[in-house]
C-alpha cells in the first residue's frame, strides 16, 4: 500500500510538473507574435514577479516599454483631430478605427446568426481584435474583411489614408508620399500606394516603437477592462468628450439622411411626429458612465485612464496636448507641434470643406462653439432634458432661451481640471 502509495504521488507531482510547463510554453507562445521578438518585456511586467522571472529568463529581448495608446471617443467628438496628436509623431503606428470592420461583420451576417450573437459577443471580438492590433498581428483583421484578402493582400481597409504608417515604406514602396491638401483625400493613399500588404503592415508595426488605435465603437470603458490587466500590454485609455448638443449638430452635418427629422425639426421648428431620440440618449448614457467609471478611480485604470473635454483640446491644444504627452509617458515631437500650429488656425473658406466628414483642418476656437449657431433652442433644450445628467458630470452649461444660446459672449464650457486616473 505504501509503496503504491509513493507511486501515486510521483505520478501526480510528474504531471503537475507537466501541467506548469504547458502553460509557461502556452503563454510564452501566446507572446510570440507575427515577426520574431515582436514583444516587449513591458516595465508593469517586472513589477511583478512572475512576469519578472519569464522576462530574466531571456525568453524576450528587453527593449524600451512599448506604449499602447487607446482614444476612446464617440462619433463625430472630435476624435478624428485628436487621433493626428499620435499619427503626427513618427514613432507611432496609429490605425484609424479598425473596429468598423467587425461592426460591418456582425451586421452583414445571417438573421439567424444575429439573434444567436449578444453584446458581449461583439464585444468579444472588438477586444481580440485591439489585443491582435496592438501586438502587430495584422493578419487577424482578415477575419472580418469582405471580400476576404488573397496572400494578406486587400484594399478594403478602412481609412487607410488616416495613418502615415500605412502610406510611407516599407508598407508603400513610393517615397515622399503625402495629402494633396490640407483636407484629406482618401484615394490618395491607395493610388499611390496600391493594396495593403497586411504582412508589411505587421512588420511596419514592429519596428515602430508605439501603437496608436482610434475606436468610437466600444460603448464604455468598463468593457475594456480585461485589455488593461492584460500583462502584454501597457494600455493607456484617453477618454475624449464633447458637449452632447454638439455632438448631434456635428452628426446632423455628417450624416444628413440618418438626421433627416432632427433636420426638418431644426429648419422648421415643427418637431416631427417621430425622431429617433434614443442615440444621442445612448450616447449620453454610455459617456457619463465611462466618465464616472474614470473619475471613480478603479485599480484598473490607474495611470491608465485620462479625461480630455474636446473643448478643451480645441481652445488650448498645444497645452492639452502636452498634457496628453505627458500622461503616455513619452516627448511631444516638434513635428506635432508644427502640426497643432498649421492645423488649429486654418482659414475654412469652401463650404465643401466644412461637410467633410473626416477633416482634421479647422480654426478650433471658431468651432468649439459654433454649434449654438446652428441648431434651434427648442433642439437644444430637448437635448440638454435627454442629458441633464452628462452635462452636469463634464461641466457643460445649459441655456434657458434663444437669446442665451446665440451669445458666444459667454462660454457654455465651465473650467474643470480633469487629472489623470492615478
Amino acid at each position: 500500500m505504501m509503496e503504491c502509495s509513493w507511486k501515486t504521488l510521483l505520478l501526480l507531482l510528474c504531471a503537475s510538473l507537466a501541467v506548469q510547463f504547458t502553460a509557461i510554453r502556452t503563454l510564452r507562445d501566446s507572446l510570440s507574435g507575427p515577426c520574431q521578438g515582436g514583444y516587449r518585456c513591458q516595465s508593469r511586467h517586472h513589477r511583478d514577479l512572475r512576469w519578472r522571472t519569464l522576462c530574466d529568463d531571456s525568453w524576450f529581448p528587453v527593449e524600451p516599454p512599448r506604449k499602447h495608446i487607446l482614444l476612446f471617443a464617440t462619433t463625430r467628438s472630435g476624435s478624428s483631430f485628436t487621433g493626428q496628436l499620435f499619427n503626427q509623431h513618427s514613432g507611432f503606428f496609429y490605425v484609424f478605427g479598425p473596429l468598423y470592420r467587425v461592426q460591418q461583420a456582425f451586421t452583414n451576417s445571417s438573421s439567424r446568426l444575429r439573434r444567436t450573437l449578444d453584446r458581449r459577443a461583439l464585444l468579444g471580438a472588438y477586444r481580440d481584435l485591439l489585443l491582435n492590433l496592438y501586438t502587430c498581428d495584422f493578419h487577424f483583421l482578415e477575419n472580418y474583411i469582405r471580400p476576404e484578402p488573397q496572400d494578406h493582400v486587400t484594399s478594403a481597409f478602412f481609412r487607410r489614408s488616416s495613418s502615415h504608417a500605412l502610406c510611407s515604406p516599407p508598407v508603400c514602396s513610393e517615397e515622399g508620399n503625402s495629402p494633396p491638401s490640407d483636407v484629406p483625400d482618401e484615394l490618395w493613399c491607395p493610388k499611390k500606394c496600391g493594396a495593403l500588404n497586411l504582412t508589411l503592415a505587421s512588420m511596419s508595426c514592429v519596428s515602430r516603437g508605439h501603437v496608436a488605435i482610434k475606436t468610437v465603437r466600444v460603448p464604455e470603458v468598463g468593457d475594456l477592462r480585461t485589455l488593461t490587466e492584460d500583462p502584454r500590454l501597457d494600455l493607456k485609455i484617453i477618454h475624449l468628450v464633447r458637449d452632447p448638443r454638439a455632438i448631434l449638430a456635428s452628426r446632423m452635418m455628417a450624416f444628413p439622411d440618418q438626421f433627416r427629422a432632427w433636420k426638418f425639426w431644426n429648419a422648421t421648428g415643427r418637431q416631427p411626429r417621430y425622431v429617433d431620440l434614443s442615440q444621442i440618449t445612448s450616447t449620453c448614457k454610455d459617456m457619463a458612465a465611462s466618465a464616472n467609471t474614470g473619475l471613480q478611480r478603479p485599480v484598473w485604470l490607474r495611470g491608465r485612464y485620462l479625461l480630455v473635454r474636446y473643448e478643451d483640446l480645441a481652445l488650448k491644444t498645444r497645452e492639452k496636448a502636452s498634457e496628453i504627452y505627458s500622461f503616455v509617458g513619452l516627448k511631444m515631437e516638434d513635428r506635432v507641434q508644427t502640426w497643432i500650429a498649421k492645423n488649429t488656425n486654418a482659414n475654412i473658406s469652401s463650404p465643401s470643406e466644412w461637410n467633410y466628414m473626416y477633416t482634421t483642418t479647422r480654426d478650433s476656437r471658431a468651432t468649439a462653439e459654433s454649434w449654438r449657431l446652428r441648431l434651434s433652442f427648442d433642439i437644444v433644450r430637448t437635448v440638454q432634458n435627454l442629458c441633464n445628467d452628462t452635462l452636469a458630470l463634464l461641466g457643460y452649461k445649459k441655456v434657458d432661451s434663444s437669446d442665451e444660446l446665440r451669445d458666444l459672449s459667454k462660454s457654455l464650457v465651465e473650467h474643470r481640471t480633469f487629472h489623470p486616473v492615478t
